[in-house]
This record gives structure tokens, C-alpha cells and sequence, in this order.
């Protein structure tokens, strides 16, 4: 073919095809902070997208915000919000706060929440990643397995708890 009849994606704007992004499988449970965390990244994206439609858009930025657009809105409209005062409170389960130690030295917080509430810098980890589905049920005292590719490493879990809601 010849080239001079194939347009060429304009400087800066996304590849044709801009890929969508991937909708987990499993349910979308949520905490009450992250059905409000992805609340708001839906109405900051729609704000961002009216600005968009409004102005000049030289760099194709509208294409991801509308990508990002339909990724949030779906997982708003799957979202199933659980009720942390109903949770278990003498085992993990989703939206504990759960404190472990590795052989009784170095302690770690991390709270078990939904996929795109997780923030590792924060303690947050889903609730299907390796480390939570090991504390999962467990209950003061337990020693679990986390299977991880760079080696097992068992975790005593030394305190449970979940935030107020």
C-alpha cells in the first residue's frame, strides 16, 4: 500500500485504538472511603472532560480522559459497599486493619481493601492480592503463610481492627 494514503496519528495525541482499561474479574467490594475516593475520581474526571470539550485539546488528552471516564463510572456502578460494622471483629476480614509481625521482630499495618482503593505506600492491599487472601480469616496469634515469588515468609498477626465508619 502505498504510505502516502495512511494518516499518521497527529504529534502528541493517543495511537489509534487507545487500548481500554482492564476491568478486574472478581467483585468490586469497596469500603466506605473507596466508594468516596472513586466518587470523586468520576466527578474530577468529568470536570476535567468539560474543560476539555471547551478548549483547545493540542495533545489528545481527551481520549484518556474519556478512557479513564468509562474505567471509574463502571467500577462506581459495580461497586459493593461493605459494611465494616458487620465484619468480624476477632478475625481478617475485608476493611481490617490487621498488624503483623515476622518472627516476632518488624510489625506492619496493612488494611485489606478493595482493588482500587490498594495503595501500597498507604498499608492499603486488595483483598484478592497473595498477602491479603493469606490473612484472610485468621485471627490474633495465627501464624500464616504469605507465598510470595521471592520466597515464603510467615506473619504472625499480632492485632486486628477496622476503622469507624
Amino acid at each position: 500500500m502505498n504510505r502516502a494514503f495512511v494518516k499518521e496519528p497527529d504529534e502528541g495525541a493517543p495511537a489509534e485504538g487507545l487500548p481500554e482499561r482492564q476491568v478486574s474479574e472478581h467483585p468490586n467490594f469497596v469500603t466506605p472511603a473507596g466508594l468516596k475516593q472513586i466518587e470523586a475520581k468520576v466527578g474530577e474526571l468529568e470536570a476535567r472532560r468539560l474543560e476539555l470539550l471547551e478548549g483547545d485539546d493540542p495533545t489528545g488528552e481527551l481520549a484518556y480522559v474519556d478512557r479513564d471516564l468509562r474505567y471509574y463510572t463502571a467500577r462506581l456502578e459495580s461497586a459493593i459497599l461493605v459494611d465494616l460494622a458487620r465484619q468480624p471483629r476477632r478475625e481478617v476480614a475485608f476493611g481490617a486493619a490487621v498488624t503483623v509481625s515476622q518472627d516476632g521482630g518488624d510489625r506492619r499495618t496493612f488494611t485489606i481493601v478493595g482493588e482500587d482503593e490498594a495503595d501500597l505506600a498507604e498499608g492499603k492491599i486488595s483483598y484478592v492480592s497473595p498477602l491479603a487472601q493469606a490473612l484472610l480469616g485468621a485471627r490474633v496469634g495465627k501464624t500464616v503463610l504469605w507465598r510470595r515469588p521471592a520466597g515464603n515468609v510467615k506473619l504472625t498477626v499480632d492485632e486486628i481492627e477496622y476503622p469507624e465508619t
